[in-house]
């Protein structure tokens, strides 16, 4: 089984908010949770109750659908609100990923890490010392995983960010990706992935649901591409609404009922039909 482990802030936690999207249901795809792998389900990076659509389910689904027989599983360990200072190699949220990430080692293979960061960076001139405290976390996170040469793929702060509404204090965001530009530029196999025309919740500083899944298949396209991301793909609409249009298989549909009856959509009748249907027709 292979597996992504998943760090930042708020935007790759994820705060789209859930019902703008079609869902992903993918029984190849699961999540770490309790120590164990779980069916993927968003939001995937619970780190608080606003948790929403974040980058990386596009980002696995994408990459499901060019290796359909394979498993993947997402390690979320990404903490809203967190500056790269709290992300220091002796300090807790890093500590925390690295044994989360070391736990999954024991049952997948990490191929890479997802990286979003920098909001709470951008002011007061913190840009200055982010290249010197990101180098340091990367490469900290590596060293610990024994995992010298895994791809890692950074998203660019958006441009709307600095506007209006919680954004509003982001004013050095330009700072902070030159900043991101610099360390992939130094660090080998690190990639960026743009966020041009992304788009935000009306809080200003987090992306839409929608945003959220083309910046997923961006970073999927850094990482397949293992290069950096520097304009949207001409075709990245198509490609991001084909990420949902698969016919659920049985056992999704199973799953579809089950989440349709603990969410109090319909009677325990309705959900056994489904069930079984689901199980005595394949199509």
């Amino acid at each position: 089984m292979k597996s992504i482990l998943m760090v930042g802030q708020s935007n790759m936690a994820g705060r789209g908010f859930l019902t703008a999207v079609p869902p992903i249901v993918n029984e190849n795809l699961s999540m770490f949770r309790n120590g164990r792998w779980q069916l993927m389900a968003e939001p995937v990076n619970f780190d608080r109750e606003v948790a929403g659509v974040g980058p990386a389910p596009a980002f696995a689904q994408a990459w499901s659908q060019a290796h359909p027989h394979e498993q993947l599983g997402l390690i979320p360990c990404a903490e809203g609100g967190s500056a790269i200072a709290e992300w220091a190699p002796d300090g807790p949220l890093l500590r925390h990923a690295i044994q989360e990430a070391q736990f999954a080692q024991e049952t997948s293979d990490i191929i890479a890490i997802l990286w979003h960061q920098g909001e709470n960076d951008s002011h007061d001139h913190l840009y200055q010392t982010y290249p010197q405290q990101l180098t340091a976390t990367l490469t900290h996170l590596r060293t610990a995983l024994k995992l010298p040469h895994v791809p890692i793929i950074l998203g660019e702060l958006p441009d709307f960010l600095g506007q209006q509404g919680f954004g509003l204090s982001a004013v050095e965001a330009p700072q902070i990706n030159a900043a991101i530009h610099q360390v992939a530029a130094a660090l080998p196999q690190v990639y960026v992935a743009t966020a041009t025309g992304l788009t935000s919740n009306p809080d200003g500083i987090h992306l839409d649901a929608p945003s959220q899944r083309r910046f997923g298949y961006r970073y999927y396209q850094a990482f397949q591409t293992q290069a950096d991301v520097t304009v949207p793909a001409a075709q990245e609409a198509t490609q991001v609404a084909h990420l949902t249009q698969s016919t659920p298989t049985p056992a999704e549909r199973q799953y579809l009922a089950s989440k349709r009856f603990a969410q109090g959509q319909g009677t325990f009748a309705d959900f056994i039909a489904a069930y079984q249907a689901a199980q005595e027709d394949p199509a």
